[in-house]
């Protein structure tokens, strides 16, 4: 084997066969496709091994399996909890800068006022 065959070997096709094997084992463990869907995926994956691969790993929406929405839910509860204000305070300064910014309403801006400082419940949105 010379230097040029073990070079496409292990960086051209080593790589795209290990992406050809994910998106066909993706569309296998997803929750969000049923039957004729998966099937439909699996022969153009299969007839089309690069571009098929391509569009199917483009076209993959965040989330497909439950696993993913778990820890997307869970990521987004950290962020929240990180950036979040903590106290009371805190929390009444973003609310009058987002009102003095236009992004809250008069009406939105006392409802949450009033719900940071224990008195009535929130606006149902």
């Amino acid at each position: 084997m010379s230097f040029w065959d073990f070079f496409w070997l292990l960086l051209i096709w080593l790589p795209l066969m290990m992406m050809w094997a994910f998106a066909l084992f993706d569309i296998f463990r997803r929750d969000d496709l049923k039957g004729w869907l998966k099937a439909l995926w699996v022969v153009v994956v299969v007839i089309l091994p690069f571009f098929g691969t391509l569009i199917y790993l483009i076209a993959r929406p965040a989330g497909a399996t439950a696993a993913e929405r778990e820890a997307l839910d869970q990521n987004s509860r950290a962020f929240v909890a990180k950036y979040a204000p903590d106290n009371g305070a805190e929390q009444l300064r973003v609310l009058a800068d987002l009102h003095d910014r236009g992004k809250l309403t008069d009406e939105e801006f006392q409802a949450e006022k009033a719900r940071v400082l224990g008195g009535a419940a929130a606006l149902p949105r």
